[in-house]
């Protein structure tokens, strides 16, 4: 006969936990689909965490710089190093077989002196040192002998010299191209920011940028000066130098920023001053922070003349050409071109002034 138990009844702990559980869930999906979507950062949000980006990249930059101007250096160092070590190396051939000469007229006239005999079997150096067999060789040997001695210790120098600066040239290669990666990656991440924003978002930051690039432009000439020799009203004018790399400077007006770029199409902030003063006959260092050592400084922006040179940020990462009215000329960052900018909207606050 079939049983007809009743089915056991759950528990009323066990009902308590799956209405707790289901409570739960229902409460998290209620504010799942409540919840607000995460608010896409404003254009302006983006445009300070850009600018921000661009700022690192250009310090990077210039550390950049440094270190492709230390590897050019080195570079060359070692060429003229090298050249040397091959000229003196044919200069000790050329004694070695003028002794070797010596040996073979004392040998067909009745066989080869011991002592140079010795010699030639022996460095040289080891053989000096023995002073009890100077007195063996005539003077014209022991001239040979001591400038046989002098020009290998010049070529063990040269040689420790160069193999210095071998390894310097490989941690500095090391370093610029740690530098070059720390760059791009800047960048890359300032144009994922640019990317998400919309055309219309992008055309108002390229026009704001534009409008103010004018409203610099119209204050460093609004004095109606004479462009080519850097005059100003309100303004002391430049050297005759200044003036013309300042004119050499606006001739550039429009050129694009491209980070390490030194002209002539294209530049970072330092390669366009330093093009700029080439231009006038002046060579500069490379990096911004080292044409700060290029003439006398100025700490007063009332002081400034037209073509001096302006840094901005504590570290002098920023440099650019004093434009008058308190305006610059300079190579902003990746995305912009070459233009007037008012000292106030650098980004960084400006240190000091240098007059070349």
């Amino acid at each position: 006969m079939a049983s007809h138990r009743r089915p056991k009844q759950p528990s009323r702990a066990r009902v308590t936990v799956l209405t707790t559980a289901a409570a739960a869930a229902v409460a998290l999906s209620s504010q799942a689909a409540n919840a607000a979507p995460s608010e896409k950062p404003s254009k302006d949000e983006v445009k300070a965490k850009v600018d921000k980006l661009y700022q690192e990249a250009e310090q990077a930059t210039e550390k950049y710089n440094g270190a492709k101007e230390k590897q050019e250096k080195l570079q060359k160092e070692i060429s003229t190093i090298q050249d040397d070590v091959a000229r003196g190396q044919k200069e000790l051939n050329d004694l070695r077989d003028g002794l070797g000469s010596m040996a073979s007229a004392q040998y067909r006239s009745g066989g080869i002196d011991p002592s140079l005999q010795l010699f030639l079997s022996a460095d040289p150096d080891d053989y000096l040192d023995k002073a009890s067999t100077l007195d063996q060789l005539s003077a014209q040997q022991v001239d040979g002998l001591k400038k046989i001695q002098e020009k290998q210790r010049e070529l063990a120098q040269q040689r420790s010299e160069a193999s210095e600066k071998l390894k310097d040239l490989s941690s500095t290669r090391t370093e610029l191209g740690k530098k070059k990666k720390e760059v791009q990656g800047k960048l890359a991440a300032a144009q994922k920011l640019l990317n998400s924003l919309t055309a219309e978002e992008k055309a108002q930051l390229a026009e704001e940028e534009q409008r103010a690039s004018r409203n610099s432009e119209r204050q460093a000439l609004s004095a109606g000066g004479d462009a080519s020799t850097g005059t100003r009203a309100g303004t002391s004018t430049g050297t005759g130098r200044a003036a013309a790399a300042f004119a050499a400077a606006q001739s550039k007006l429009g050129s694009p920023y491209v980070y390490g770029a030194t002209g002539p199409s294209s530049y970072d902030c330092s390669g366009l001053t330093q093009w700029a003063y080439a231009q006038a006959g002046v060579g500069l260092p490379r990096t911004s922070e080292a044409q700060t050592g290029a003439g006398t400084r100025i700490y007063s922006q009332s002081q400034l003349q037209v073509g001096d040179l302006v840094f901005f940020f504590n570290d002098l990462h920023h440099v650019g050409l004093y434009a008058g009215n308190g305006q610059i000329i300079h190579a902003p960052r990746t995305g912009t071109v070459v233009r007037y900018e008012s000292m106030n909207t650098i980004g960084g606050p400006f240190m000091f002034g240098v007059r070349v």
